[in-house]
């Protein structure tokens, strides 16, 4: 894809802040109170786009790139440790750099929440709402196993073939994460763009090692504390919107939100898969847009 036909996509200027020798793309547009909006794997900024173009009308919108991910650099192991814990390190510099330290609405898709979250758990004082979009900020429900491919791309070589060799978690999530409406030509072209050699495809692989199942995996117990942290939010205003059809991320994670969220208002689609911003961009867009505009009472926890 040329870097006009991007741009044409995705028009937004391109800012970068120095993470140990690491470049960290962000956007960052409009002003306001922040909207955070944190992507997964293996995705970028370029997910939220839409939701930019809307709600920078009213607020200040940063979406930072993960190390390794878009528009920012992909270091090799050595020069960056591809880790939950650096994640969320870098969430909080970016942030602490712009001086953003109070009224912040998080939106959060796929590994977005874990590292939303974390973040959030750091500085649940800052959090003024919540937008969950197919992710999870706990271990995997009891009741589902790892989904096969990832279980293949965490635990075999023939995984980091895939992964890295053909771009294949990039590749077909662009085909698989939407149900309701197949992806332009353009649209599936952007969204693997970034990730367009062995090397820049560290992080995608990274990722999907990175997933802590047992006690002894790296992260594993960060992971516990997220989850551990979660009740002080439960006042906190949440929306939850969900493609039912999304091959991780599915009705057992969702039913995990509900039951600690009880309060949260639930927008749950049949039709629609883990990319829920372009399955359903007409419908949640506004849903997001109109929750956030909303004047909501953040009900003491005390």
């Amino acid at each position: 894809m040329s870097d006009q036909n991007l741009a044409t996509l995705f028009p937004f200027k391109r800012n970068f802040l120095d993470r140990n020798g690491q470049k960290y793309h962000y956007v960052n547009e409009g002003s306001g109170e922040p909207v955070i909006m944190v992507h997964g794997n293996p995705s970028w900024s370029f997910y939220y786009r839409n939701l930019v173009k809307t709600l920078s009308a009213t607020h200040q919108c940063i979406v930072p790139d993960h190390i390794g991910c878009g528009l920012s650099d992909k270091p090799g192991d050595e020069d960056y440790d591809y880790t939950l814990a650096n994640r969320i390190d870098d969430l909080d510099a970016l942030l602490e750099n712009l001086n953003i330290d109070k009224n912040i609405t998080l939106v959060v898709h796929d590994w977005g929440g874990m590292i939303g979250m974390g973040y959030a758990a750091r500085h649940p004082d800052r959090i003024k709402k919540l937008v969950i979009l197919n992710t999870a900020a706990f271990h995997l429900p009891e009741n589902k196993s790892l989904p096969l491919p990832l279980a293949v791309g965490r635990n075999t070589m023939l995984g980091t073939i895939l992964v890295r060799g053909f771009n294949a978690f990039s590749s077909i999530a662009s085909i698989i994460g939407v149900k309701r409406k197949a992806m332009t030509k353009e649209i599936r072209q952007a969204y693997v763009a970034p990730f367009n050699s062995w090397k820049n495809r560290i992080s995608t692989l990274r990722f999907i090692q990175d997933i802590p199942l047992k006690p002894h995996d790296r992260n594993y117990q960060l992971v516990s504390d997220i989850e551990n942290s979660l009740p002080q939010f439960t006042k906190v205003p949440m929306m939850i919107c969900w493609g039912l059809k999304d091959f991780v991320f599915d009705k057992h994670f969702l039913a995990i939100w509900q039951e600690k969220f009880p309060q949260a208002q639930v927008h749950a689609f049949d039709d629609c898969g883990h990319y829920i911003l372009e399955d359903a961009s007409d419908e949640v867009v506004p849903l997001i847009t109109n929750f956030i505009n909303q004047e909501h009472v953040k009900v003491s926890n005390d």
